[in-house]
């Protein structure tokens, strides 16, 4: 075997492992979990059906406070949301969520609400997580910045992303336009109106808190049509 020969096969050689760790080092980029996520599904499934009773009955009870005339505020925890996405949303919507993703979790702070969710593609099991940061733009006007979508650790398009905000806007009835804040694409959803003779209730704030969203307004009842 000549030296040029020699040289060529370790270097074929050297190639070959360096793929090799290329694609391990993906792989393990891919199948990196947040440790946000990983607390979340550590969490007792007996705490997580209280976060979800508490959740069923904050949504009532706020539901009822709409349709009352004056002011009404409420205060969400992240703990509630996620023990009914893990029991309730379960149990009862199973096809909310494509085939493909399950398992969702959140996690709240004052930078925003980290979203994160299962996802198994051709054997390959990744944690997808994205970050909206939402505000009122004025009255009735939701603003949601969207970054940092995520599969493990690397990186993924917006475009399939910004397309289900856009469909579920409009399945919701919802104005919704498009524009970039800071590099970051951000929806503006603009409530839709109740309709002729239901009360006005308008979001006058929301605020990002650790672990917990607090939201509050004012419902208005429109005056009867003059026969």
């Amino acid at each position: 075997m000549t030296y040029r020969i020699r040289v060529s096969l370790l270097l074929l050689g050297c190639l070959a492992v360096l793929a090799l760790l290329a694609l391990l080092v993906l792989y393990i980029a891919v199948c990196h979990m947040p440790e946000f996520y990983r607390r979340a599904m550590d969490v007792p499934q007996e705490k997580l059906k209280e976060g979800s009773e508490r959740m069923i009955r904050r949504a009532a009870a706020l539901t009822s406070d709409l349709e009352k005339e004056g002011s009404w505020e409420t205060l969400i925890s992240a703990e509630e949301i996620n023990g009914w996405l893990a029991v309730d949303m379960k149990r009862n919507h199973p096809d909310a969520l494509p085939e493909a993703l399950g398992d969702p979790r959140v996690t709240i702070d004052e930078g925003g609400i980290t979203l994160a969710c299962r996802y198994e593609h051709h054997g390959v099991t990744s944690i997808l997580s994205l970050t909206i940061v939402p505000s009122i733009e004025k009255d009735n006007v939701l603003t949601l910045r969207i970054r940092g979508a995520r599969a493990g650790l690397l990186p993924v398009s917006l475009k399939g992303v910004l397309d289900r905000i856009t469909r579920f806007a409009r399945d919701m009835q919802f104005h919704v336009e498009w524009r970039l804040g800071g590099g970051d694409p951000v929806a503006l959803l603009s409530l839709p109106d109740a309709g002729k003779g239901a009360p006005t209730v308008t979001i006058d704030t929301l605020r990002l808190g650790e672990g917990e969203i607090y939201i509050a307004g004012t419902t208005k009842q429109r005056g009867r049509p003059r026969l």
